[in-house]
């Protein structure tokens, strides 16, 4: 069974205003799934549709089977949402936050209680369970909406830009908590976010989305096993003011003791370090300038819109 089937989705608003341009999608159940892409490609209006937060135009929508206009209390009750704006009452305490969504969603209090203290305690929040939401930090409060998601304990979770303004040790414990959600616990994860590290570092399949359309989809390694080349930033000792041509490498001067190089699929880096040796450059440590995802996709996007216009 897919978790999520979207067949010809469409989203126009107004007279003119196409959002999602008849868009396929499946995400099996049980995946850790990325939906990529720029500002206002139409992520946000997708998942508002799966949702049933906004109409969609056109087009079929199905959660674990459950159309979501003819069975949109099922479907509703398959799902939970993380959205990216903070949408709570940040005057009601923590646990209290949660029960009620527990008790909208029918939770008997016994049963809601405990699965409010296991996801606070595995969102290291439990000790500021009585504690206004306010009061919490922007991290904690990033928090509180994954554990209020998960308290009726859905089988499609869908976290759109998660850890956006999130320091980078809350975001590593976030990624670990939902990797073992993802692999114990069975739950199909749908991710949103900027930081295209996530998406390589959890993710199995991605989607990215451009102008309303499904650009590129597919395996995370398939799609980085097309790239063609990756770009490192090489740690040097003795380089000349401008870049030696050694191609098919491209080097570029970033300062007076880093180069950038760009290395095409295939070729060798060591070839590359005797080369530099051999023009007189040490080179004393290099690491990645960004990851391979962040490089596919910014080509991919690039070149999408380099042919619109």
């Amino acid at each position: 069974m897919n978790a999520l089937s979207i067949s010809g989705l469409e989203k126009t608003y107004g007279s003119d205003m196409r959002a999602l341009k008849g868009i396929d999608l499946s995400v099996p159940e049980g995946d850790f799934f990325a939906l990529l892409g720029p500002n206002g490609a139409g992520k946000s209006t997708a998942i508002g549709i799966i949702c049933s937060l906004i109409n969609k135009s056109a087009g079929t929508v199905k959660v674990f089977d459950y159309d979501i206009d003819l069975q949109k209390e099922a479907a509703k009750a398959s799902i939970g949402l993380v959205p990216q704006e903070f949408n709570f009452n940040v005057f009601e305490p923590v646990l209290p936050t949660l029960l009620n969504v527990a008790g909208y969603n029918g939770i008997e209090r016994g049963e809601a209680l405990r699965r409010a203290e296991y996801y606070l305690k595995k969102l290291d929040l439990w000790d500021k369970r009585k504690s206004a939401a306010r009061a919490l930090s922007g991290g904690m409060k990033r928090r509180l909406m994954i554990a209020r998601a998960l308290v009726h304990e859905p089988r499609l979770l869908i976290l759109d830009e998660p850890t956006a303004g999130v320091d980078l040790e809350i975001r590593r414990s976030m990624w670990a908590f939902l990797k073992e959600l993802n692999e114990q616990h069975g739950t199909t994860i749908i991710l949103t976010t900027h930081y295209l590290e996530e998406a390589e570092a959890l993710c199995r399949n991605v989607a990215i989305i451009d102008r309303g359309e499904i650009v590129e989809q597919g395996e995370v390694s398939q799609l980085l096993s097309r790239s063609m080349l990756e770009t490192f930033v090489l740690d040097t000792r003795g380089h000349p003011q401008t870049a030696p041509a050694l191609d098919p490498f491209v080097i570029r001067v970033r300062d007076a003791e880093h180069l950038e190089v760009d290395v095409p699929r295939g070729e060798s880096v060591n070839n590359l370090f005797q080369r530099l040796t051999e023009a007189g450059i040490e080179v004393t440590s290099l690491r990645n300038k960004s990851n391979r995802l962040e490089e596919f996709f910014m080509r991919l996007v690039s070149h999408e819109n380099a042919e619109a216009k």
